[in-house]
């Protein structure tokens, strides 16, 4: 009756203790099969490119379906145990804000190169021109959008779509971060994944959005602050999601975010996000306990919601 509720709640609880592994990720084996494909499917167009991301995530759902289909043969217990494996898989929330723990704590101690060598595990921007308060501001946007893209993002999926969702949502995210960039290789190439990525989180990111207004006071934040932020700032950034989330928790903390971006392939000026002052390390600190609320928040949402749509209907109905 609730198996699938059950399972995430059992691959999240795997996720908070454990984490992502570190060697041996069925994502890092996906991302190795998908680079193996582009080296024979790539051209500069977005044909090859919208055909690569279809071959690859109809692999993955079809994967994902024979193993929802295993489980429920072996009974309620069975499906919970795909699911649970599919979530845990999917999630990444815990190594997240672990992460971002880090960052903190090398910044607290003024060690501006081990903060440099971390920021590639939370974003792709390029390390090296940045100081202090530009590694504090780029690691503060990464947990932002990526609370909405490590972990209410499966939770939303695995919640409506099971197995195969959860699993299609994670290869998307996977190629988005893979080919999904503007460089000159991956403009058009990388297209359609950016687009399906974009479309599979439109839900997730307001939710994220919904969920840090109603944390805020749990950090002393402003649930007022960050939906005027959202409301006002979210439609300037080039991404559909990211602003949202980004400019919820800029509103929330009551800190600017947004600004020059520079990555290994070109620098973006990107609008402004919220309208207080410029991070400090205190803030990513409450940004990432923020995350970690909303992801505990997300998670009972997604369990109440797959138990009840996974409920029987009884014969007289």
């Amino acid at each position: 009756m609730f198996a699938r509720g059950l399972g995430i709640a059992a691959g999240i609880a795997a996720d908070t203790v454990f984490g992502d592994p570190r060697r041996g990720h069925p994502v890092a084996l996906f991302g190795g099969a998908a680079a193996a494909l582009e080296r024979r499917s790539y051209a500069d167009t977005r044909g090859a490119g919208l055909r690569h991301t279809v071959a690859l995530l109809v692999a993955v759902g079809a994967a994902g379906a024979v193993a929802q289909r295993m489980g429920r043969r072996r009974g309620a217990v069975g499906e919970a145990a795909v699911v649970a494996a599919a979530t845990f898989v999917a999630a990444g929330g815990t190594t997240l804000c672990r992460t971002g723990e880090q960052m903190v704590a090398l910044l607290r101690a003024d060690d501006v190169d081990g903060a440099r060598r971390l920021l590639p595990s939370l974003c792709g921007r390029d390390p090296s021109v940045l100081d202090a308060s530009g590694l504090t501001r780029a690691a503060l946007e990464s947990i932002a959008e990526n609370t909405s893209d490590a972990q209410i993002g499966p939770l939303v999926w695995a919640a409506v779509g099971g197995t195969p969702g959860v699993l299609v949502y994670r290869g998307a995210n996977t190629l988005d971060a893979m080919i999904g960039s503007k460089s000159a290789r991956y403009a058009r190439f990388g297209w359609a994944a950016a687009r399906f990525d974009d479309l599979l989180n439109l839900v997730p990111a307001r939710l994220t959005g919904l969920l840090v207004v109603a944390c805020a006071p749990v950090v002393g934040g402003s649930p007022a602050g960050a939906w005027r932020a959202w409301r006002r700032d979210a439609a300037a950034h080039p991404s559909p999601n990211a602003g949202v989330v980004e400019a919820s928790f800029a509103g929330a903390l009551g800190v600017r975010l947004g600004g020059p971006t520079r990555y290994a392939h070109q620098l973006e000026i990107r609008p402004t996000l919220g309208d207080g002052r410029v991070p400090e390390v205190d803030d990513l600190a409450r940004g990432v306990r923020l995350s970690r609320v909303v992801q505990f928040a997300a998670a009972l949402l997604a369990v109440s919601c797959a138990c009840r749509t996974g409920r029987r209907v009884s014969a007289r109905w």
